[in-house]
């Protein structure tokens, strides 16, 4: 999907300053994280854990992850990143804003069978001939999971209507 080689090396090193963004945005994350769930009011019973303590242990976490972007812009620097292609990110987009806008008026099965077909599309499978009715029956098949065994309402359209009674 790219135009360069993997196997050529990068000719000079210097720090991947995207690492340094995304580490910076995790700090930032987990920073916000620790000082609300400091806030919390505990009431941590026999255990001594409260509500406060789950927001404390994630921002821990994304500060962890924060530190192991940084160690990886500053060692694995210099790598060359492939350029973007950026159809496939405009077909799945579509497919979720067509999921979006279709739900409610067409229903699941309907919806979420387009966003199969977008979404295969962007991974190169073209046909939409073979992509649609693949996807219209895995979320027909998903719906029939959702409202026969688990008796979870999912918005449903003619095709529910008519298979499971709507």
């Amino acid at each position: 999907m790219s135009g360069l080689d993997p196997a050529t090396p990068a000719t000079e090193r210097r720090p991947d300053g995207a690492a340094f963004i995304i580490a910076a945005l995790l700090a930032g994350l987990g920073s916000l994280l620790i000082w609300q769930g400091a806030v919390i009011p505990d009431k941590g019973g026999y255990a001594g854990i409260g509500s406060g303590h789950a927001p404390v242990f994630v921002g821990i976490c994304l500060w962890l992850l924060s530190l192991t972007h940084v160690w990886k812009g500053l060692r694995h620097g210099g790598i060359r990143v492939p350029r973007q292609q950026p159809v496939p990110v405009l077909f799945i987009t579509g497919g979720l804003a067509l999921q979006l806008i279709l739900l409610h008026p067409l229903g699941f099965s309907i919806a979420s069978g387009l966003l199969f077909a977008c979404t295969a599309a962007a991974f190169g499978m073209r046909r939409f001939a073979i992509s649609l009715p693949v996807g219209f029956g895995f979320a027909l098949a998903v719906y029939g999971v959702f409202d026969q065994l688990l008796k979870l309402n999912l918005p449903a359209g003619l095709p529910e209507t008519l298979i499971f009674g709507g």
